[in-house]
């Protein structure tokens, strides 16, 4: 985001990502009415307040997700109380947001279950990522045994899914928190949540004071996302290769170095 009102509740409160007149980084319009080109732009000018500053121990290109994908998962880790170390934190998907999910409750201290449909993702979660255990969604015997054992979970899964089976492995009191986006509703169930006072809830993205953070925490701890450079020109295969699932984890575009002028 680059703009909000800076008036409402929301913006006194740090929250301008949750502010009724937000404005995107890209094809939204800013207060002058002009299209936001953000990340499609080799350069642009923004309002200070929401600039975030980059420590010098953080490549550009590999950071450069965190400011979306990042603070999407961070900000609800932090919000629901689920970065105190010891606790046991369940993340869904393994995508570009669930990688730097693992990356951030681990550097929190916490136990991180990686639960996935596609059992070839082991490996890579927890020899790569440093994940404590993985969990295949479909396999009844382990989801049965992991049953009541999270504190919470982050979803991170924008497929149709069902939610029922990641409510089963919340704790008493558990919370599971959506930040994916399907397009359709996801059907709730209401008695498990009553007979164990769990939560469902959903994040988005964060303020700018909590994305600074977060930015000051991946330096100090070394986090950065999993990506592949690409230049402007390969845009169309790279949305291709998006479709078929077949990038690890965010594609980022080296603007500055392949738009001609």
């Amino acid at each position: 985001m680059v703009g909000s009102c800076h008036s409402c509740d929301n913006c006194s409160n740090n929250l301008e990502n949750y502010c009724p007149k937000m404005i995107l980084t890209y094809s939204t319009k800013y207060h002058d009415g002009t299209i936001t080109y953000g990340g499609y732009s080799d350069i642009m000018v923004a309002d200070e307040h929401f600039i975030v500053r980059i420590p010098e121990n953080l490549p550009l290109d590999a950071a450069a997700p965190l400011l979306c994908a990042g603070i999407t998962v961070y900000s609800p880790l932090r919000f629901f109380d689920l970065d105190k170390p010891g606790m046991h934190v369940g993340v869904v998907g393994l995508g570009g947001l669930g990688h730097v999910a693992v990356k951030f409750a681990k550097a929190m201290g916490v136990k991180v279950t990686v639960i996935s449909t596609s059992p070839g993702k082991k490996q890579e979660a927890l020899d790569h990522l440093g994940a404590d255990s993985f969990l295949v969604s479909r396999d009844q015997d382990g989801m049965q045994a992991a049953m009541g054992t999270m504190d919470g979970i982050i979803d991170t899964v924008s497929a149709m899914h069902p939610i029922l089976p990641l409510i089963g492995l919340l704790k008493t009191q558990g919370k599971l928190v959506l930040v994916g986006a399907p397009e359709k509703p996801l059907e709730l169930p209401v008695f498990p949540l009553l007979m164990g006072r769990k939560i469902v809830g959903g994040s988005c993205i964060g303020g700018m004071k909590e994305t600074q953070e977060m930015i000051d925490f991946a330096a100090k701890n070394s986090i950065t996302a999993d990506i592949e450079v690409i230049s402007m020109d390969c845009v169309n295969t790279a949305m291709d290769r998006l479709m078929k699932n077949d990038v690890r984890y965010r594609f980022v575009i080296d603007i500055g170095n392949t738009i001609k002028v």
